[in-house]
């Protein structure tokens, strides 16, 4: 039988006297009893690790008492309540804090407590940890583990001495042995004195003798030795020097490169500035060009220094020593932080400068140099904003292949340490600067040039092929050239959207762009989008038809010049979505900047930056948030670090929605939280508006001023407060009260062909309609002569504005969307609205905030769905919750038309099944091809052949999903399964590769493998023609192989101009300077293309190394989630645009062919037996 455990008792009650006198933390606390739903109050003590609790705070003795060794303490959320009391007894539970004490053995229930306060919890719970020791627990966890370690590493180190000792004592007996056999050869030496000098001449035979004895001896050293060199060479170490010593090659030759560019921007563009700003008329200042190039000629010094050392330390090769260099270097990055904070200033000065036509001649006169190769000075600037983490990476690597007791290590991780620091803060300059270079490369590529882009608030958006479709009068469309245009060359354009302007341009042979001598530049603030023609236009109501639905319309108004209408068509269903639901959000954010702008100089008191910085949140640094001094398309600064919650709350904030944001949130919200939670958040916004938005923020959604409204009500006649208050007000964002203003703004974004215009800026309560007898409407004909194309989903009392008074009905509540965005962003309006009684105000501020709350969940669910519908395809859950949360905004009674069109919209395009997809998938084309019978290589031309080539590796490009690019899933160990469609990528790519080498050396005769050489040259330049560079680099790196490149005899044979194309085709996607040539390439392409997959991969592994995703302090790195978000948006700009290519099955089976391929070691025997080495 078990004795129970005795305890003393006197002891106890001695720990409990003190920890009512002496203990840490002492108070009521309510206990939870065996019964769910009973608690009782007690009186706690702590004292050190023994949680002691009495029945009131006089009692003397304990009623029990908790050992907390070990424990852990967590908060809990409020449990349900059964029953419904009165309210004052819920407020007061809700705002009870509860927490739970674990115990980390089995057979102890936890401890379940709350108390009143939160602070009062939080300190509680402080305390229990404290007195938990598990701080104490983890640290003896950590030494308990460095023990071991060194236990391990001494018994490694006596056994090596053990051995150490054996070899010496082997190696004295050797020398002992040694030495006696000197002594005796002596002594026979002194014997055969005499008789040497006795005999004048040596026996020949001895002679022999002791020459092959000499030459065996040699041969046993030289064997001897042999083997030691030999099995170092095979050991780690030696493998791990040699690592080392390519790491450290590599650097030499990167640093080399990285001097002569920044000669290039001293010599080539600094220096001969400095000269043009000292001339008679200087096209720039000497101010302007110490702004554009600050430190630059400093860090070629400091560089060239530097490069002097590495090239003096392979010099002296094998011994590497490199840390006195770093050493040298780590003093002077305050020289880089200088140029890093300066460089975002650097490109405004620049793009300020270029509007200069003469400094923008000077400037292309410069860049024009043969040793510039194409790049410009922009490009130039930037290199050093990526230099310091390539040395991150180089020590990462060097340290790697660097042995714990090598001498230099601790030199070199504090090098590494010291520039990581640096680098965190040029990760964020880098991301606020992509787009400024973005917006001047693509201005450098216009030919006529393009001012607007030389504004530096600009925000690319995206890029894309659209075909222009020809109009006539009063916006019809042309039949007759319909069924033709779409396949004509002279109807493509290349479009670029900004957050301000659409530009439509022609791409010449060159690659140069032209703008559009009419409709080149549309200003979206005059344009009205319009996916479905009214139904009355018979025209229009056709052209869907021949155009199978993918064409749209941008209706542009300007205010000095005549309408017109631009028609354009999209490739596919999907990118016209992606187009119209872009377009459509950077309407909106101009709509609502414009909306606050009016307000707030109508009242003449504030402008928009003060609203902003009325606003703390919006600009302040906090514990939770850290924002930069760049601004967003919405004159918000830009989020650098910031908590979940923070960045939920700035997705949903009523007063804008910057689509930059929006779109790398969408991108990257599965690195910092899950689609469930941003689902719930939306929820919430939509469900419970008041208490799901910040406190400060309905403050100045509904800031008032009693004095200023006194004034406007003095002058019942004027036109600023009818402007402002009659209901509905029109969508103008300028002073006038224009019709067209009041029709611009109307906008009609679709998510596919199959679903209507989504319109949630112009709307009216369908239950109550507004008159205003104090005054007449506008003549008709003036309103038809402004209203040509007018949008079909405006209503008719809003394409005038009535400029009296208004009546309103008290029992409703009749307030247009406009309407909600005109009050709900007067942040600090001086005025209600005259003729409101208060019931009438709120009734009216209640349904602003549920109308505007609505309209931003439906926006933010409109691009999920649209541009991100992958997260719905792999998650059937999140696709329900969407669907269950659409289907309850159906239900809402005071929904009004335009947001139920919306709903039915998104759901439609939720619910129905991918039908429209019209996209050869691998799979399909691997069973099409399984039935075919197989060709031959010389049966096939080389077109086919690059066609082909083409569609297999564009659709195995677009069927990667974005969210693969993020976490370097690729490099992980488990890639296969986290990565799949990126190795696919990879293994297609690397079996077309190896088909091509074995498809070559198949001959046996030396013809026939220069024809195959030949011929797959002329494949790669067709596919070079296709914009296919992946296909280029396919075929390139097969022909580079070792088996193939060492073939001298097939190679003479190979003609001068194939010899040619392929180093031109070699120098278009060489990895050199970060693939520049190939990125140069892709800019001044037009979509469809097939970029190489590893250059994308490589940026975003330059990213990830750099800079963590989260601070210390556990905030989110939104400005890394920026720069991963720009280049997932160029990939999926390349994976939108389809080629137009039919698929043949028995080429694509010739392709695919695997029984084809042969291995790389085979390939080499075979190169050998073709064509074997030469004697040395």
């Amino acid at each position: 039988m078990q004795k129970s455990v005795r305890y003393n008792e006197g002891h106890a009650l001695y720990l409990a006297f003190l920890a009512r006198k002496e203990g840490t933390k002492r108070g009521f606390l309510s206990k939870k009893t065996a019964e769910a739903s009973r608690w009782h109050e007690k009186w706690f003590a702590l004292y050190q690790n023994v949680l002691f609790y009495f029945e009131g705070e006089q009692s003397c003795r304990p009623a029990g008492m908790y050992l907390l060794e070990g424990c852990s303490c967590e908060r809990t959320p409020a449990p349900p309540r059964a029953g419904a009391g009165p309210g004052g007894v819920r407020d007061a539970l809700d705002k009870q804090y509860y927490f739970t004490v674990l115990f980390g053995h089995e057979g102890q229930k936890p401890l379940e407590l709350r108390c009143e306060e939160e602070q009062d919890g939080k300190e509680w719970m402080e305390a229990i940890h404290q007195a938990s020791y598990a701080d104490i627990l983890i640290e003896r966890e950590v030494l308990m583990q460095k023990y071991i370690h060194l236990v391990q590493i001494v018994e490694t180190e006596k056994i090596a001495a053990n051995q150490l000792r054996h070899q010496l004592e082997d190696q004295d007996t050797e020398i002992e042995r040694l030495k006696s056999e000197i002594i005796a050869l002596n002594k026979t030496k002194e014997r055969m004195r005499p008789y040497q000098s006795n005999q004048e001449d040596e026996d020949p035979d001895i002679k022999k003798i002791k020459k092959v004895q000499s030459f065996m001896r040699g041969w046993l050293c030289r064997r001897k030795w042999k083997t030691i060199v030999q099995d170092y060479i095979c050991s780690p170490h030696a493998e791990s020097m040699r690592k080392r010593n390519q790491i450290v090659f590599t650097m030499v030759e990167a640093e080399s490169e990285y001097v002569h560019q920044l000669y290039i921007l001293v010599n080539g563009f600094l220096r001969p500035l400095r000269m043009a700003a000292s001339s008679k008329k200087p096209p720039i200042s000497h101010d302007d060009v110490s702004s554009i190039f600050l430190n630059s000629e400093t860090i070629m010094f400091l560089h060239e220094i530097f490069h002097q050392g590495l090239k003096a330390r392979i010099a002296n090769w094998p011994t590497l020593i490199l840390a006195d260099l770093f050493d040298i270097l780590l003093p002077m990055l305050n020289i880089y932080q200088e140029f890093v904070r300066n460089h975002q200033y650097s490109l405004q000065v620049l793009a300020n400068c270029k509007q200069n036509r003469d400094f923008d001649k000077l400037l292309k006169q410069y860049e024009a140099n043969p040793a510039c190769e194409g790049r410009m000075l922009e490009t130039f600037l930037t290199y050093p904003m990526f230099q310091i983490p390539r040395y991150i990476i180089t020590l990462h690597e060097l340290l790697a292949h660097t042995p714990h007791e090598h001498v230099e290590r601790k030199s070199l991780e504090f090098a590494k340490s010291k520039l990581e620091e640096l680098s965190r803060v040029m990760h964020d300059e880098v991301s606020d600067t992509e787009n400024i270079r973005k917006n001047l490369a693509i201005e450098r590529m216009i030919v006529e040039g393009c001012d607007i882009l030389l504004d530096t608030s600009q925000t690319f958006i995206r890029q894309g092929s659209l075909i222009q479709v020809p109009s006539v009068e009063r916006g019809k469309l042309s039949k007759v050239r319909l069924g033709s245009l779409s396949l004509k060359k002279e109807g493509e354009r290349q479009c670029f959207l900004f957050t301000k302007h659409f530009l439509i341009c022609t791409r010449s042979s060159g690659g140069k762009l032209h703008l559009l001598k009419t409709g080149g530049v549309l200003s979206l603030i005059d344009c009205t989008l319009i996916e479905e023609p009214d139904a009355s236009d018979d025209d229009s109501k056709g052209s869907g038809q021949v155009f199978g639905h993918l064409d749209f319309k941008i209706v542009v108004e300007p205010p000095d010049a005549a309408a017109f209408t631009v028609v354009l068509l999209a490739p596919s269903r999907q990118e016209k979505a992606a187009w119209m639901s872009d377009i459509s959000q950077c309407v909106d954010n101009i709509r609502c900047n414009g909306l606050m702008t009016i307000v707030f100089e109508e009242n003449s008191k504030v402008t928009v930056p003060h609203m902003i910085k009325s606003d703390a949140r919006l600009h302040k640094d906090d514990t939770d948030i850290c924002f930069s001094k760049t601004l967003n398309s919405c004159k918000v600064p830009q989020i650098r670090y910031a908590s979940v919650e923070r960045l939920l709350e700035r997705l949903t904030d009523l007063r804008f929605l910057s689509i930059d944001f929006l779109n790398t949130f969408l991108h990257t919200y599965r690195i910092f939280t899950t689609a469930a939670v941003v689902l719930g958040k939306l929820s919430d916004i939509y469900k419970r508006p008041f208490t799901s938005i910040p406190v400060r923020s309905l403050e100045l959604f509904f800031a008032t001023s009693q004095n200023n409204r006194g004034e406007h009500l003095v002058d019942g006649k004027s036109p600023r407060l009818c402007r402002k208050f009659s209901s509905p007000p029109p969508l103008a964002v300028s002073r006038t009260s224009s019709p067209v203003r009041a029709r611009k703004l109307s906008l009609t974004s679709p998510l596919n062909s199959k679903i209507g215009a989504l319109d949630l800026t112009t709307s009216s309560s369908p239950t109550t309609t507004t008159q205003s007898p104090a005054a007449s409407p506008p003549p008709h004909t003036g309103v038809e002569k402004l209203s040509p194309c007018r949008s079909p989903s405006t209503p008719r009392h809003l394409r005038y504005r009535q400029p009296g008074g208004q009546t309103a009905d008290n029992a409703h509540c009749s307030v247009s969307p406009a309407s909600a965005f005109a009050i709900a962003t007067a942040a600090a309006g001086h005025g209600s609205p005259p003729g409101f009684n208060n019931t009438e105000r709120t009734c009216d501020k209640e349904f602003i905030i549920r109308r505007t709350a609505t309209n931003r969940v439906l926006n933010v669910l409109r691009h999920w769905v649209s541009k991100h519908a992958q997260d719905f395809e792999l998650n059937n859950e999140l696709k329900m919750n969407v669907l269950n949360l659409l289907e309850e905004v159906l239900r809402d009674p005071d929904l009004l038309p335009q947001e139920r069109k919306a709903t039915a919209n998104i759901l439609r395009a939720l619910s129905q099944d991918d039908q429209d997809d019209i996209h050869l998938k691998l799979e399909d084309i691997i069973q099409m091809t399984d039935c075919m019978k197989a060709e031959c290589f010389q049966s096939l031309s080389a077109m086919e052949l690059a066609e082909q080539i083409t569609l297999l590796d564009h659709v195995i490009f677009r069927s990667i999903p974005y969210e693969e690019f993020l976490g370097q899933g690729w490099m992980k160990l488990d890639k296969n399964e986290r990565t799949p469609y990126i190795m696919k990528t990879s293994q297609h790519f690397n079996d077309m590769s190896n088909l091509v080498a074995s498809q070559i050396m198949n001959y046996a005769d030396v013809s026939s493998r220069a024809n195959a050489i030949e011929k797959w040259v002329a494949v790669a330049d067709i596919c070079r023609c296709l914009h296919n560079y992946n296909g280029v680099l396919e075929i390139t790196s097969a022909l580079n192989r070792s088996a193939i490149y060492r073939l001298k005899k097939t190679w003479a044979k190979v003609s001068k101009q194939t010899k040619a194309l392929m180093d031109k085709l070699q120098k278009t996607v060489s990895s050199e300077g970060r693939f520049k040539n190939l990125r140069e390439t892709l800019k001044n392409c037009n979509p469809p293309a097939v970029p190489y997959l590893g250059m994308y991969l490589t940026d975003l592994a330059f990213i990830e190394e750099g800079t963590p995703n989260f601070t210390e302090e556990g905030l989110v790195n939104f400005s890394k989630m920026r720069m991963i978000s720009h280049i997932i948006r160029e990939i999926r700009q390349f994976q939108q645009t389809s080629y137009r290519i039919d698929h043949q099955p028995k080429v694509t089976q010739y392709l695919l062919d695997k029984d084809l391929i042969i291995d790389e070691d085979t390939l080499y025997e075979l190169s050998l037996k073709i064509e074997p080495r030469l004697p040395a």
